[in-house]
């Protein structure tokens, strides 16, 4: 019972862990344009499908893991400078359906670039399982928290210790005020699409290895990195973390007591959930109103 119990968790603990990685993203940019950039998932498919391709070509893994990296970022700026940034004075409905729209344009590009199968990526180390009280953990779930827990460390250090930070939160609380104090407004929200391209990016390859990757993974990963950064609160970075754990965590014991085919369902109607209690989610912003 304790090892069913173990199982579960790992897993979700590993799991939540990339959700928690892809909600950043969307907080980042949140902050930083009050857009939810649905293109969000494709940064992580992309990340993951060109680590595979050119670890075939006979690339070494980490030379292929930074330049999928850099591949993801040029795509996270061109996403911003060619999409966003012409339609800057459109209504935010407007330029969250842009988003879409380049996620459905970016998916379709790698569908013909990679085709429609699945891709095997191997573990980053070795691929002999690790026993704790009778559960299995995989090498690359060790990785995948690993790998997280230095990004947050080190979202935390640039968001409180660097000058670029602190102008990315100064333009999230108010864009007009750092505008009018010399911060470039239009080159923080090009910086801030940047990073979520390159948060995006090393979630989609620490976790091909334990999910596989194809053109499409990112439709349902993005969702769910949505739904995380939802329950945590838009705009929480913290929030975004604790959603994604919370959500990795759930619907991993939902798939194991109940039944895998309600694990979907379950991550939505957590969403639901906590938003009719807590709109904002679980650390959004209180807001106060005068009467």
């Amino acid at each position: 019972m304790l090892a069913e119990f173990l199982q579960y968790l790992f897993t979700g603990i590993t799991i939540g862990a990339t959700y928690a990685l892809i909600a950043l993203g969307f907080t980042l940019i949140y902050n930083a344009s009050h857009v939810i950039n649905f293109a969000q998932g494709e940064f992580l498919m992309i990340g993951g499908m060109a680590t595979v391709s050119l670890t075939a070509m006979g690339v070494p893994m980490i030379i292929a893991i930074v330049l999928a990296i850099i591949l993801a970022g040029v795509l996270g700026i061109a996403l911003q400078r060619f999409a966003i940034a012409p339609a800057k004075q459109a209504d935010v409905v407007t330029l969250i359906i842009i988003t879409i729209g380049a996620s459905i344009f970016i998916r379709g590009i790698a569908q013909v670039v990679w085709g429609k199968e699945y891709h095997v990526m191997q573990n980053f180390s070795s691929d002999e399982p690790i026993w704790v009280f009778g559960a299995v953990l995989n090498s690359q779930s060790l990785w995948v928290l690993g790998v997280g827990a230095v990004v947050v460390v080190a979202l935390v250090l640039f968001f409180t210790k660097t000058l670029t930070g602190k102008a990315i939160l100064a333009t999230s609380m108010n864009k007009e005020a750092a505008r009018l104090v010399g911060v470039r407004t239009q080159m923080v929200l090009m910086l801030a699409f940047l990073v979520s391209a390159l948060l995006g990016s090393v979630a989609g390859i620490v976790v091909a290895p334990i999910t596989f990757t194809s053109y499409d993974i990112g439709i349902i990963l993005g969702l769910k990195g949505f739904v995380a950064a939802a329950i945590g609160g838009l705009g929480s970075g913290v929030g975004a973390v604790v959603g994604g754990l919370a959500l990795g965590i759930v619907e991993a014991m939902a798939a194991g007591y109940i039944s895998s085919d309600y694990k979907d369902a379950v991550a939505f109607s957590m969403i639901l959930l906590v938003l009719f209690f807590m709109p904002r989610g679980l650390f959004g912003p209180k807001v106060v109103e005068r009467v």
